[in-house]
């Protein structure tokens, strides 16, 4: 059996490249081939992780990674390919994740009234002295993002996992949290601006920092 390894792309490859790569290897994947599997794995595993760890903590995300590629071996023959491969079984962990969350929370409940809420301004704002986005892939900047979103409320960021890291559409979400659309998108803004608050604490130029209804710092109105 031919071995995946070092099939990888090439790093700065083109997206079009990845894609033709990854759907190489699902093709040898369904074919018995499970070196190319093995490889869909190593690729996709961190991000599969952080969604299982982010919904139902780090002590059961390893059952959740098990279960979400065993059900994608499974099922691999069922995958049609509309939605890249990431996406898919992003969405297989999520469902997983959240059919154990749920078990989890059979005895106990969380509010879900978010609709007509009064949406909050934040405590914070700040220009940032530096663009975090340009260190995404430093550890740092990994466990401080994975630190925000932990600290998050439960409800707030389940809606922020399942949309960003999962890829799951407002309809998608509200169907898997079993409820509204509009509270999908409500708790989603509220997420995204608890994020960006605790980030700017850390990366902010708080000398510039803006006060409701006065401009910042060394800025004309």
């Amino acid at each position: 059996m031919e071995s995946a390894a070092g099939s990888g792309p090439r790093r700065g490859a083109s997206p079009a490249a990845v894609a033709s790569d990854e759907a190489a290897l699902v093709a040898r994947a369904r074919a018995g081939d499970f070196a190319a599997f093995d490889e869909l794995v190593t690729r996709h595993e961190g991000r599969v992780y952080a969604i299982a760890r982010h919904l139902v903590g780090p002590v059961d995300a390893e059952d959740v990674v098990q279960q979400t590629f065993l059900s994608a071996l499974e099922h691999l023959d069922g995958f049609r390919e509309e939605a890249s491969f990431g996406t898919w079984v992003g969405r297989i962990a999520s469902r997983a994740a959240l059919k154990l969350l749920r078990k989890q929370r059979r005895e106990r409940s969380l509010p879900v009234g978010d609709d007509g809420a009064v949406l909050p301004h934040p405590e914070l704002i700040a220009p940032w002295k530096e663009n975090p986005l340009e260190r995404v892939q430093q550890r740092e900047l990994r466990a401080q993002l994975d630190e925000a979103i932990e600290a998050l409320p439960p409800q707030h960021r389940e809606v922020f996992v399942l949309r960003e890291l999962a890829g799951l559409s407002v309809r998608e979400t509200a169907q898997a949290l079993g409820i509204s659309e509009s509270n999908v998108k409500v708790r989603h803004f509220r997420a995204r601006m608890a994020l960006r608050e605790a980030l700017t604490r850390r990366f902010g130029d708080l000398s510039r920092r803006l006060q409701p209804g006065h401009p910042a710092r060394g800025t004309t109105p």
